[in-house]
C-alpha cells in the first residue's frame, strides 16, 4: 500500500512551532448528586449479519441499561469481548457509514498480506476449524477500539444530537458478546442542575 494514501499534508499556514492554544471555556452547568453508589452491568449476545464492516446501533439498548440501573449521575461503559469487532460513538447515517467502511478498507484491506493469516506457521491463539484469515479485521479494530465510555446525567445517557453507540463487525457474520456497565450514584432526590 502506498503510504501517501494514509497520510494527509497539513496546510501550509500551520506553524509547526506553535502548540494548540488553551481553550477559554465557560462553565455552562454543574451537576451534583448524593445518594447510594451503584454498579449495574448487563451482558448481551448477538449474531451479526452482512458484509464487514457492518454497523449495528446499540443506543436504545444502552439507554435501557442506563434506566434499569437507577443511576442518576455517573458513567456508562460498553465493551466488546472481541478483537475483530469494535464499539464506537458516531452518527448512524448511511453515507457516513459507507465512508467509514471505505476508509477502514483503505487502512487495512483484506487483500493485503498479513503474518497473522499464515496458518501454516502460526501457532498462537488458534481457535480450531473456526480460525480464518482475518489479519485485516484485527488491524481495523486497533484503530477503532473495544469500548466506549459516556456520561450519565439526570438518569439519562448523555449523547450529542446525532451521536449513537455502534457495534462494528470487522470480520464475518458470527456470534458476538458485549457488556454494558453503568456506575454512579442512585439518588432518591433529584439531581441538582445549576445553570450559570
Amino acid at each position: 500500500m502506498d503510504i501517501d494514501l494514509l497520510s494527509a499534508n497539513s496546510s501550509y499556514d500551520v506553524d509547526p512551532d506553535l502548540p494548540a492554544p488553551p481553550v477559554n471555556a465557560v462553565i455552562c452547568a454543574t451537576q451534583h448528586c448524593t445518594g447510594i453508589p451503584v454498579a449495574h452491568g448487563e451482558a448481551f449476545a448477538v449474531h451479526t449479519t452482512g458484509t464487514a464492516p457492518a454497523f449495528f446501533d446499540l443506543t436504545e439498548l444502552a439507554m435501557g441499561v442506563t434506566r434499569r440501573s437507577g443511576v442518576q449521575q455517573g458513567q456508562l461503559l460498553a465493551s466488546t469481548s472481541h478483537t475483530t469487532c469494535a464499539l464506537i460513538v458516531q452518527e448512524n447515517e448511511p453515507l457516513l457509514l459507507a465512508d467509514l467502511a471505505d476508509r477502514l478498507h483503505r487502512f487495512a484491506s483484506e487483500h493485503e498480506q498479513y503474518r497473522h493469516n499464515a496458518m501454516d506457521i502460526r501457532t498462537i491463539n488458534m481457535c480450531g476449524i473456526d480460525e480464518c484469515a482475518n489479519g485485516h479485521s484485527h488491524c481495523q479494530h486497533a484503530v477503532l477500539g473495544a469500548a466506549v465510555q459516556l456520561p450519565v446525567v439526570a438518569g439519562d445517557l448523555l449523547l450529542g444530537l446525532w451521536q449513537r453507540v455502534l457495534l462494528v463487525e470487522l470480520d464475518h457474520p458470527r456470534a458476538r458478546e458485549f457488556h454494558i456497565q453503568v456506575t454512579g450514584i442512585a439518588s432518591p432526590v433529584p439531581v441538582t442542575n445549576t445553570a450559570r
